[in-house]
């Protein structure tokens, strides 16, 4: 009996055991199902907005968060880089007609040479001219740099005058001082500028000078004064030894819409350059091309002889038609020497005096003229752009005597 109730208990247990696992069984199956019914990307069943899983309209998979919102969770297109504003263009400048520069010279001229005019003249109109009155008129005139030769040239011509008229009316006596002034600086000398084309090329001019003389500031004063006469203009920075000359140059030449063909690399060969400046203006049927060039002390004979290449090497390709020597006027006959040296080796055809209106030793004109047997063509006149005019040899006289 006892035998028989553990076979039937230990029955019971195996078959317990065999129920439970089968419920056991069902219980993960189930659990599984559930899960793979879970969205990707979504949560877990039983949380919050598990069952609110659903495609937008676009057929991306999104969540929606109120009833008929439907949230995108793709990332937002990058915001627009804001593009910055042109800078503004500067406006071209016009430049003053050569007219009004002339009426400027004359008054400006006057000015500086007052002193000139009024010692003369009180000497001349005082009423005794003997042998010291005289001396004392060569004295002022070679004070203003006259030079020794049209000082003499004067003073003789003033005194057969006085001897033979007899007078010393001051009225009469400006009137011969004018005639024997105008007659030094000679108002039948040629002082045009080449500045129109020549055979179907541009003319070609070459800008020299020594250090110090406003040499670069008066090739982009000259460009304004042919912009004023209608030219098309072309500047060439050949002074690649100054490392801001080339930007002055190009300040210049652009504010009055003047191209400007330069090196972007500092020491460049300069006689390169110019070739260069001369062939882009032949290409562009400009009308004039004007090349600046270093300055240089006259005896520094390496730098000189590079001041001929320059001329040779542009000669290459077109015949240079102006040499402009631009000289301060205040250095006065210690300028003289510059001048003969420059135009041995490039051959001078123009001076160009800067400063005249900060010097009552205006005789330069003179004395610069006679020794080189060249005219001066252009004068500076003051710090402002349009300060450099055509120089006019009545103007010029009638400022100092006047």
């Amino acid at each position: 009996m006892t035998d028989s109730l553990w076979t039937y208990a230990g029955i019971a247990l195996a078959v317990l055991l065999v129920v439970g696992g089968v419920v056991a069984g069902l219980l993960r199956g189930r659990g599984g199902a559930e899960r793979d019914l879970d969205v990707p990307g979504t949560e877990g069943p039983g949380t919050p907005g598990a069952a609110d899983a659903d495609l937008a309209p676009d057929g991306a998979i999104g969540t929606i968060e109120h009833p008929g919102e439907v949230v995108d969770d793709t990332e937002a297109p990058p915001a627009p880089v804001p593009v910055p504003e042109p800078e503004p263009v500067p406006a071209v400048e016009t430049p003053e007609e050569p007219a009004g520069r002339l009426r400027r010279l004359r008054s400006r001229l006057a000015r500086s040479n007052s002193a000139l005019g009024k010692g003369l003249l009180a000497l001349l109109s005082g009423g005794s001219l003997d042998d010291a009155a005289w001396e004392e008129v060569e004295d002022t005139l070679l004070a203003a740099d006259l030079g020794v030769a049209a000082t003499t040239e004067l003073v003789e011509g003033l005194r057969t005058r006085v001897a033979v008229e007899g007078t010393t009316d001051e009225a009469v006596v400006r009137g011969w001082l004018r005639e024997e002034l105008l007659a030094l600086v000679d108002p039948t000398m040629d002082r045009s500028l080449a500045d129109a084309r020549v055979d179907g090329r541009p003319a070609c001019v070459l800008v020299v000078g020594v250090n110090g003389t406003g040499k670069t500031t008066t090739v982009g004063k000259l460009a304004r004064v042919l912009v004023a006469e209608d030219k098309d203009v072309v500047l060439g920075a050949a002074d690649t030894f100054r490392a801001a000359a080339a930007d002055q140059l190009e300040t210049w030449g652009g504010r009055v819409g003047v191209p400007t063909i330069r090196s972007d690399r500092e020491g460049a060969d300069p006689a390169s350059v110019a070739f260069d400046a001369v062939k882009a203006a032949a290409e562009m049927e400009a009308d004039v091309v004007v090349v600046d060039t270093a300055g240089r002390l006259q005896n520094k004979a390496g730098l000189m002889d590079e001041l001929g290449k320059v001329k040779r090497v542009i000669e290459k390709q077109s015949p240079v038609d102006e040499v402009l020597l631009v000289l301060d006027a205040t250095t006065g006959q210690n300028g003289m020497k510059q001048a003969e040296v420059f135009s041995e080796v490039v051959g001078i055809t123009g001076i160009v005096l800067t400063k005249l209106d900060g010097t009552a030793k205006g005789g330069i004109v003179v004395a610069v003229q006679r020794a080189l047997g060249v005219p001066v063509k252009l004068v500076g006149l003051g710090e402002g752009p349009d300060d450099l005019a055509p120089f006019d040899a009545e103007a010029f006289v009638d400022a100092i005597v006047e």
